[in-house]
C-alpha cells in the first residue's frame, strides 16, 4: 500500500503549520520556501509546528488531530494501556471517546502540554505509541503494524514488525518486496541470529520470528529499540542495494 503514511496535508493544516514556521523563523519568508521546508520535515517536526500554531495549550481534540495529520495514526482507535486506566474515568454524560477521555484526564492531572515532546511523552504513556521512534523510522524500510492499524508502510519496505494490541507479542516477517527481490521466504540468517539472542523463536510455517512477553505485559521501549536496531543493522550492512 504505497503512501499509507505519506500524510496528505489539507490547506487548513498547511496554513497552520506555515504560521508556526513563520513565527519560529521570525521574519518574512516566501510561501514557496515554507512549502519546501514542510516537505522536508519529519513527522515529529510537522506535529511540533501544528501544535505551536495554537495560541493556547492544545486539548484532547487538537492533540488527536495533530497526530492524525502528522503521522496518519488514529489515536481514537488506540486502546489505552492497562497502567493508564486511571485516566479512563468516563461519566455517563461523556461524549468523548475513551482515547480523548484519557488525554483529557491526563492533561487535567498533569497540566497542559507545552511542546511536541511533551505531547509525545504523554501519548507513549497512555497508548504505548512511541511517536519519536516512529518518526525516526520513516526511511528505515521497516513496516510497522500496531494497535490494529498500519503505522508505517511503503512498497519497498523489507521487513514487517507486527505487534498485538497490548504490545506483548511481536512478530518480524519478510515483506513481499523482500521475497520478490531475494527469492527468500525466511529472514536473513544474520537477522535470525540477532532476533534469537533477543528471545525470538522461529515460526517455520511463515518464515517469521515471534516473541511473546512471558508476563503478558507490553514489551519495553528498550526491547522495541533493540529489535528495530537489529533489523536496521542487517538492512544497512546487507540489503541497502535492494
Amino acid at each position: 500500500m504505497p503512501g499509507v503514511h505519506s500524510v496528505d496535508l489539507s490547506s487548513e493544516i498547511k496554513k497552520k503549520m506555515k504560521e508556526a514556521l513563520r513565527k519560529k523563523l521570525k521574519g518574512s519568508v516566501a510561501d514557496m520556501d515554507l512549502d519546501s521546508q514542510l516537505n522536508t520535515m519529519t513527522k515529529a517536526e510537522r506535529m511540533d509546528s501544528y501544535l505551536c500554531s495554537f495560541r493556547s495549550p492544545p486539548g484532547a481534540a487538537e492533540i488527536c488531530q495533530a497526530v492524525e495529520k502528522s503521522f496518519g495514526i488514529d489515536l481514537e482507535a488506540a486502546p489505552v494501556l492497562p497502567q493508564a486506566q486511571k485516566h479512563l474515568q468516563i461519566t455517563a454524560n461523556s461524549a468523548m471517546s475513551p482515547s480523548r477521555t484519557a488525554i483529557h484526564s491526563y492533561l487535567a492531572d498533569c497540566g497542559p502540554v507545552r511542546t511536541g515532546d511533551d505531547a509525545r511523552t504523554m501519548i507513549n504513556h497512555l497508548f504505548g505509541v512511541n511517536l519519536t521512534a516512529i518518526s525516526a523510522l520513516e526511511k528505515a524500510r521497516i513496516s510497522l503494524y500496531s494497535k490494529g492499524q498500519w503505522i508505517i508502510q511503503h512498497d519497498t519496505d523489507l521487513f514487517v514488525v507486527d505487534t498485538a494490541n497490548k504490545d506483548a507479542d511481536v512478530r518480524v516477517s519478510p515483506t513481499e518486496y523482500f521475497i520478490k527481490q531475494t527469492g527468500l521466504h525466511a529472514l536473513p540468517v544474520e537477522l535470525q541470529r540477532s532476533l534469537s539472542r533477543l528471545g525470538f523463536c522461529c515460526d517455520e510455517q511463515t518464515g517469521s520470528y515471534y516473541y511473546s512477553n512471558p508476563d503478558g505485559q507490553a514489551v519495553s521501549d528498550s526491547f522495541k529499540g533493540q529489535t528495530m536496531r537489529a533489523i536496521g543493522e542487517v538492512i544497512q550492512q546487507r540489503l541497502s542495494h535492494l
